[in-house]
């Protein structure tokens, strides 16, 4: 079923390829606006941020709560009824060391905030926090698509293993435009889009 959208395309494969390109090119903007930079790191309301910037234009829901239950194969994210308590309780976690900053965006996944376009935000929104409190930010191309979907899938029981896979490809680059823009490219292709590539569209602008 395609998410009724701004744009009042029917066709599923139409909408990924359009939103795709636009998002990248948002995505793009963000980073060279410097806006990241002015967010409040692991608060709430920069990861509705994130996802109103890059979603706005397609989506009426962009930046707001769902109100909706929603789950992905067997797992069930957290419900509407608890959804608020959850996110304040989220944002008052620690940040200060690498393994809070990881706790605390497993968490956020878990809760899942938005109807659509969850993980593509909080891994912006986790470069942010990264960013701010620890001068890294995350090489994603350097993270296996599968290994970190499995990692992702067994954080909420136990997440040594996201924690471990992240930290292998944790960057010093923290101002490289590429590195960003590859990190989108894998971003995009965890949730299984992969017809353009940031840099092509960048060079467009």
């Amino acid at each position: 079923m395609v998410l009724a959208n701004k744009l009042n395309i029917s066709s599923e494969i139409e909408l990924a390829k359009v939103e795709e390109r636009l998002r990248k090119l948002k995505a793009i903007e963000l980073f060279d606006s410097g806006m990241l930079d002015k967010l409040k790191a692991g608060s709430f309301e920069a990861l509705a941020t994130i996802h109103r910037e890059l979603f706005g234009d397609i989506y009426d829901f962009a930046g707001q709560i769902r109100t909706v239950n929603i789950s992905k194969g067997n797992f069930r994210f957290a419900p509407i009824t608890y959804l608020d308590d959850a996110i304040r309780n989220i944002e008052a976690m620690r940040q200060s060391s690498y393994e809070e900053i990881i706790e605390k965006y497993v968490e956020m996944n878990v809760a899942h905030p938005f109807r659509e376009g969850n993980g593509r935000s909080m891994r912006i929104w986790l470069d942010v926090m990264l960013k701010q409190e620890l001068g890294k930010v995350m090489a994603w191309s350097k993270v296996d698509k599968h290994d970190y979907l499995l990692a992702m899938e067994r954080s909420p029981i136990k997440d040594t293993e996201i924690k471990l896979l992240l930290q292998s490809a944790l960057s010093d680059e923290v101002n490289d435009v590429v590195l960003y823009m590859k990190g989108i490219d894998e971003s995009y292709h965890y949730e299984g889009y992969g017809v353009y590539k940031s840099e092509n569209l960048g060079e467009e602008k």
